[in-house]
């Protein structure tokens, strides 16, 4: 078959949020990593963790690192959102773009570079202010972000809670990443996943997270990515388009 008749390929950057955050999401991500499929983190740069997230990215360039910026953090509570934490308005335009610029700048102290990519943390950035603030500092760094871009399609699904904060661990199981991987498409896409080795973090999604450091380093998960010619790239490969 020709080069112009072959197949599309299919390439899929697996990207760990909340690197940076805890000790144990720490041990997670770096396990995941090098036993697992993750190619790609999020680096939360405010945690007291995050020196030492840094320092394993600044050792293994392999892996990419993004800023996963954290503006604030929700739970669902009596039939209710309500900030667990919150670091500035995030419907203060001004503010917002100041505290990306802060954390965009704390990113480089840390890391030596800048991001490969831009996320948030419980999605902030797809409403404004913050997606204008998010939107500009990618565009000036010439980097996806995330869910914003054509060239690269996120998937959210390997999440192990519903919608208002259920436990939905059926999701986040080896099968369900096994039928997840059918159906990614031609092109890049992203998947997102939170590992931990440890449950060290104050928040409603914490056993979830041992969960899905199992379902990342299962070796049928493995053969499940070559078995349906999954080529495994990070956010190194991504050039822009458009």
């Amino acid at each position: 078959m020709s080069e112009r008749h072959a197949p599309a390929r299919r390439y899929l950057i697996v990207n760990a949020d909340d690197f940076g955050q805890s000790a144990g999401v720490n041990a997670g991500v770096i396990e995941a990593h090098e036993r697992g499929i993750v190619t790609s983190a999020s680096l939360m740069v405010r945690w007291p963790a995050s020196g030492a997230a840094a320092a394993y990215a600044r050792g293994h360039p392999r892996l990419s690192v993004g800023l996963h910026v954290d503006l604030a953090e929700h739970s669902y509570v009596d039939g209710e959102w309500q900030a667990r934490y919150e670091v500035v308005a995030t419907d203060d335009a001004s503010a917002v773009q100041e505290e990306v610029e802060r954390q965009l700048a704390r990113f480089r102290d840390l890391v030596g570079r800048h991001p490969t990519h831009l996320d948030s943390h419980q999605h902030v950035h797809r409403a404004d202010p913050v997606a204008t603030a998010a939107r500009e500092g990618a565009e000036r760094l010439a980097v996806p972000l995330r869910d914003a871009n054509p060239w690269v399609t996120y998937r959210g699904d390997f999440y192990g809670q519903s919608r208002h904060g259920e436990p939905y661990h059926d999701a986040i199981g080896a099968g369900s990443l096994i039928s997840l991987l059918r159906t990614v498409p031609p092109g890049y896409t992203e998947l997102g996943c939170h590992p931990a080795l440890t449950n060290d973090l104050e928040t409603t999604y914490a056993a979830e997270r041992l969960v899905e450091l199992a379902t990342l380093c299962d070796p049928e998960v493995r053969r499940a990515v070559e078995a349906n010619d999954i080529e495994l790239r990070s956010f190194h490969d991504v050039v822009r388009r458009g």
